[in-house]
């Protein structure tokens, strides 16, 4: 259980009460933050390192409990925050009323130990299934979108990369520049030392790939040795220089395959927004993908732009 999942917020305005749930779940080896101040409890649990449980009072200066919880279930956060809504009032009506607004259960004062402590067990225990179910989620996502040979986002992930970012340019303006990428001379390599050095040669190549794009900036193996990389915000000036910085850092030096260095080279085509407004992920890849061949046709080991031949 980690220290973030093992520690409980207890916001009460009753000093007495607070102090006496602190001390109790101290002893039961809990890590406790207390206050008794709601619109500071509201500040707490929205740190990036806030408690994942809470006890929260139902009527408290600045911010009451059912306030705090409807605020807290409306942002859906991850990991998941288990809360228990402490009161005085045991009618039925102010019980619902906190179980609709989102509280986990909830504690009546004066409250039995072993109830809260049963409570506070069962809530451990949603939470460490929660985390499980989080990160299984997280592990088939990134199945699903994460090419298994090179480490890259996989075709259908950056053609949604690139059908996402072409529409936030459409709604706030600014340019996207695309540059797809061909190793040079592959099939040579595969026949030459076989499959699995060109399995080495992919993965080191996208590597080195991943490593010197911006952090928001997107590349992914397009379908064999042909790789495209997007990247927002960029005219074609921009987008020119990190196709060649792509380019280059794939030739940059050999690669080991066992004990026989390889020098791998790369032939990029490169476009952007700025020059074709009207086209869509399409086009722009077609654009892209011509700019490639003429690259490999004058000789390979080079970058070429689409705006010098294209016919739009």
């Amino acid at each position: 259980m980690s220290n973030a999942n093992n520690t409980v917020l207890i916001a009460d305005d009753h000093e007495s009460t607070l102090e006496h749930l602190g001390e109790v779940l101290g002893d039961w080896g809990y890590q406790v933050i207390t206050t008794g101040d709601g619109g500071e409890a509201w500040d707490i649990l929205q740190r990036e390192d806030a408690p994942r449980m809470a006890i929260l009072d139902r009527r408290m200066p600045g911010m009451d409990g059912l306030e705090i919880i409807r605020r807290v279930r409306e942002q859906s956060q991850e990991p998941y925050i288990y809360i228990l809504l402490l009161t005085i009032y045991d009618q039925e009506k102010h019980l619902v009323a906190g179980l609709d607004a989102g509280a986990d259960d909830y504690i009546v004062k004066p409250f039995r130990s072993h109830e809260l402590q049963a409570r506070l067990e069962a809530g451990k225990r949603i939470l460490e299934i929660q985390a499980e179910l989080i990160q299984t989620r997280d592990r088939l996502h990134s199945q699903a979108t994460t090419d298994a040979a090179t480490g890259l986002w996989n075709r259908s992930a950056i053609l949604e990369i690139l059908d996402r970012e072409l529409d936030r340019g459409t709604r706030k303006g600014g340019y996207i520049g695309l540059a797809m990428i061909d190793l040079d001379e592959f099939k040579r390599i595969n026949d030459s030392y076989g499959h699995p050095a060109g399995d080495a040669v992919l993965l080191e190549c996208g590597q080195r790939m991943r490593s010197c794009v911006r952090t928001y900036d997107a590349t992914g193996r397009y379908g064999g040795d042909e790789f495209l990389s997007v990247h927002p915000g960029c005219d074609i000036n921009q987008a020119v220089m990190l196709g060649e910085r792509l380019r280059r850092e794939i030739a940059k030096e050999t690669v080991m395959i066992g004990q026989a260095p390889l020098w791998v080279t790369a032939s990029a085509g490169v476009v952007s927004s700025e020059l074709f407004p009207e086209a869509d992920a399409k086009e722009l890849i077609a654009l892209a993908d011509e700019a490639l061949y003429v690259a490999k046709r004058a000789g390979r080991n080079r970058l070429e732009i689409a705006e010098r031949f294209a016919d739009v």
